[in-house]
């Protein structure tokens, strides 16, 4: 399969999750502030997802643009992340609906664990078919050590959505902040 073929796939995906999440938003029954005040969590939920779909948009950008080739286990590597990221607007939807109840928080939080994990497979999966060691290669290892602090932060959000969500919401947002500039060095590769 052509590297583009999956791009243009996965960019479709991702095009239609955000949209999913955007027609769930429900439009204020009044003018006045206490009108927007009864969405502001339903807001708050789609703007950590949106922001959180745009990180693993411009990451799986990068990513695909370091696989020389796309094969078999690279395909299902990719579709397994997009399965994970299209259950977002649901999990972002219940949490906004439920005003960032304890469940739906924590529940939002292991889908973030899952997207993490899919996201580390596929990097895994591109990585190993690369024949030899290259300066992405040292990236990449580099990024895992982010993809770590990510994974335990999005871990502890799931017992601490029971103590507290707004908890588990700070560490959504860090890992959010942690990703949202693209790694400069990954960057700086691709464009030689």
């Amino acid at each position: 399969m052509n590297k583009t073929r999956l791009e243009a796939f996965s960019d479709g995906v991702l095009a239609i999750i955000i949209t999913i999440m955007v027609l769930e938003l429900k439009i204020p029954h009044g003018t006045d502030w206490e009108a927007i005040k009864a969405i502001i969590p339903t807001l708050g939920s789609y703007i950590l997802s949106f922001v959180f779909i745009c990180i693993y948009w411009g990451n799986h950008h990068h990513l695909l643009h370091t696989a020389n080739r796309v094969n078999g286990k690279i395909i299902w590597a990719n579709l397994h992340l997009l399965f994970w990221l299209s259950l977002v607007p649901f999990a972002t939807m219940w949490m906004g609906e439920n005003n960032f109840g304890s469940i739906p928080v924590a529940i939002y939080g292991g889908l973030l664990v899952l997207c993490g994990v899919a996201f580390t497979i596929l990097s895994k999966v591109i990585a190993n078919s690369w024949k030899t060691e290259t300066k992405l290669t040292k990236v990449f290892q580099q990024t895992n050590s982010k993809a770590m602090i990510s994974t335990v932060l999005y871990v502890s959000s799931i017992p601490l959505a029971f103590v507290h969500p707004l908890i588990s919401c700070l560490f959504f947002i860090t890992v959010s902040a942690m990703w949202i500039i693209p790694n400069k060095e990954l960057e700086k590769i691709l464009d030689e």
